[in-house]
């Protein structure tokens, strides 16, 4: 079969080939169709690694609807089948592997990109931001590379930006016919005239009959409030994917335009392709798989795609077809408590559930905990590795929270029970950390508001940089995963030591310009409608129930979560750092959260500033002597991080650097 494109394999390899067929028994990935093969950095060593190569292009995937394992796969059954019975489907994939497989370290790394996008050599490798790297920068440190790893993207949405990594999934049909069904686009009320059904940039699903008069518009104020109808007169579909109101939006309000749409992707295949690639690459012996010799398979997600990985696992995807454990070790990252739209007809995948942003799609929804639990509201009984457990398929997994996820992100729910009454420790294969007064969002220093006007905060934004701890405990994660070393212990705030509270006793001292929320975002349990089971919504918007239980971090006399894993500048601090922030009155709403971005409030810088402010919080000055007292206890900080595994020895000086920037700014 001929490449569609060759590249010139430039350096030590001196060859042009392509790899197109990769067709295997033992993975449904079918194809590789490679469009780039080329070395990275003119084939510059990595270590004992060697020159790396990248391998840009599409994956194609069929699936037996019929198989036990893709039975899941909601409206699979309902797709169109090619003369073997099975869906296909295909995706872009991105690879970045040792020229010689045999000097890797057989650990295949995996990023669920969060929407379309690319993260990992930006954390790991502190390179700069690029969908395609090709520089110095852009490769960084390349600390990764050096020790063996093999690092995967793919794309695993249909609807993301363009630009971005996508996947072309099958569109479901009532033999041959259109199935149509309820879609619900939601927005905050933006300045701007228009507005767009779909999240983020998304594309949105098609609407039927946009002149029809059964699409109706809602409006309201609070998430649980009864909305309100908009005459049908008052407001129209214009271009693809955009409504229009006579009048304009109402900043800060809530709308909702649930239309009739027809065409529902199979949503649940970027579940199932990413089961597949990795589980081609972990176990094909075929002579067509360009990266043989791959022994552990770590992942990695942060946000949607941290609760993308907790879907993975919930569902059962961890099993391949051959009933394999695909994934060995799993982090996610700020995921919180949810899961999401990730497999069910008609699924908005890049929805989340924020407390004024995003509201009744199907996030945070029971089971929240590692651990079966009981709802005592319905009565169900169930887990986040139940599936997993039953199949022998459960990861080491890493669940990474900031105080964000607690306001935002139904965080403590992850570790209680649904009533928020008693602390729920995770399983033996299992850790939960919380990374003390971070933001899921990370301002830029030094501290200002959020320059987006969708989520302008009324306070600047917390600069405190944690990839530090992400770097260390992906380490841990490996060594547990290939070595069977214990990583470092559980660290998150809890019940038992009044460390996890309701809002009112979490200590929040006087003086900073905002109070401690009193409502962080409610979990809802919400009616989808009797097909809910079955994945079809048949309810828009769901009915909604009775709330989960949820908390928050204690706080010290700064303002800064007494527990989890405090980084040297919580530990030594300048500023209370939250997770939440409220928005700016422009545009709307100023008594809710603005998304996940976090708040900073400076210290005082004098004990004369602080008392004539009214500021409880004790002052710069009356903290440290000077510079030298305030580094070195910065410096004894991080040390007893690294001690604990929590933080990298490699990376203390740049937590030391920058703790002195954000001194000599402090104190400017």
């Amino acid at each position: 079969m001929p490449c569609p494109r060759t590249v010139l394999i430039r350096a030590l390899i001196g060859l042009v080939f392509c790899l197109a067929v990769a067709d295997t028994s033992d993975a449904r990935l079918v194809r590789l169709e490679i469009e780039r093969r080329e070395v990275v950095l003119d084939g510059r060593p990595f270590g004992l690694a060697g020159p790396y190569e990248k391998l840009v292009g599409t994956a194609h995937f069929a699936l037996d609807p019929d198989q036990r394992q893709n039975e899941i796969v909601v409206d699979l059954a309902l797709a169109p089948r090619n003369a073997r019975g099975e869906v296909e489907f295909s995706a872009d994939f991105y690879l970045l592997k040792p020229v010689d497989p045999s000097r890797g370290n057989g650990r295949l790394f995996y990023e669920a990109g969060n929407r379309g996008g690319k993260r990992i050599l930006r954390t790991f490798q502190k390179a700069s931001n690029s969908a395609d790297p090709t520089t110095d920068e852009e490769f960084g440190d390349g600390a990764l590379m050096r020790r063996g790893f093999s690092l995967l993207w793919l794309g695993w949405q249909w609807d993301v930006p363009d630009g971005r990594m996508r996947m072309s999934m099958p569109i479901a049909t009532n033999e041959g016919e259109p199935i149509t069904g309820l879609v619900r686009g939601n927005f905050v009320g933006p300045v701007d005239p228009t507005a767009r059904l779909a999240d983020r940039g998304h594309r949105a699903y098609p609407v039927v009959d946009p002149s029809s008069d059964e699409h109706v518009m809602l409006v309201k104020t609070l998430p649980t409030d009864r909305p309100e109808v908009v005459a049908r007169d008052r407001w129209r579909f214009t271009e693809p994917g955009t409504v229009t109101l006579d009048g304009g939006f109402e900043p800060g309000r809530i709308y909702d335009v649930v239309y009739l749409s027809e065409g529902p992707r199979v949503v649940g295949t970027g579940l199932a392709g990413t089961r597949d690639i990795v589980s081609f690459f972990k176990y094909s012996e075929s002579p067509d798989n360009p990266l043989p010799g791959v022994e552990h398979a770590l992942a990695w997600g942060v946000s949607q795609t941290g609760r993308f990985l907790r879907h993975l696992v919930y569902q059962g995807f961890n099993e391949d077809e051959s009933g394999r454990q695909v994934f060995d070790g799993i982090i996610d990252q700020v995921g919180g408590g949810g899961r999401g739209s990730f497999n069910h007809r008609f699924a908005q995948a890049s929805r989340d559930a924020l407390q004024h942003y995003n509201f009744l799609f199907p996030v945070d929804m029971f089971p929240f905990t590692d651990t079966t639990l009981t709802d005592p509201v319905t009565g169900a009984r169930d887990g986040l590795l139940r599936r997993a457990e039953a199949n022998g398929t459960v990861p080491k997994f890493f669940h990474v929270l900031t105080n964000s996820e607690y306001f935002n992100r139904a965080g403590s729910l992850v570790h209680t029970d649904p009533t928020g009454t008693r602390d729920i420790a995770p399983p033996a294969t299992s850790r939960i950390y919380t990374i003390a007064s971070a933001p899921h969002i990370i301002g830029r220093f030094p501290p200002a508001p959020n320059p987006s006007a969708i989520f302008l905060g009324q306070a600047s934004m917390n600069t405190l940089v944690y990839a530090p701890v992400i770097r260390a405990l992906f380490d841990a994660l490996d060594a547990w995963v290939t070595d069977e070393h214990e990583p470092p212990p559980s660290q998150y705030p809890r019940l038992a030591d009044a460390t996890l509270t309701a809002p009112p006793d979490a200590g929040w001292p006087a003086g900073p310009p905002n109070a401690l929320p009193r409502a962080p975002l409610t979990a809802l349990r919400l009616d989808y409608g009797p097909d809910w089971a079955s994945g079809i919504v048949s309810r828009e918007p769901p009915g909604i129930g009775e709330p989960f239980v949820q908390r928050v971090p204690a706080v010290d006399e700064a303002g800064n979560d007494r527990a989890g894993i405090r980084m040297p500048e919580i530990e030594v601090p300048l500023a209370t750092q939250t997770g939440w922030n409220y928005r700016h009155a422009s545009i709307g709403a100023p008594g809710r959260l603005s998304s996940e971005i976090g708040s900073y409030f400076p210290l005082a810088r004098t004990r004369a500033e602080r008392e004539r402010i009214g500021d409880d919080r004790r002052s710069i000055d009356e903290r440290y002597r000077d510079r030298h007292d305030y580094l070195g206890r910065i410096t004894a900080a991080a040390l007893a991080l690294v001690a604990e595994r929590y933080l990298l020895a490699s990376d203390l000086p740049e937590v030391i650097e920058r703790a002195a920037a954000h001194y000599d700014w402090a104190t400017r």
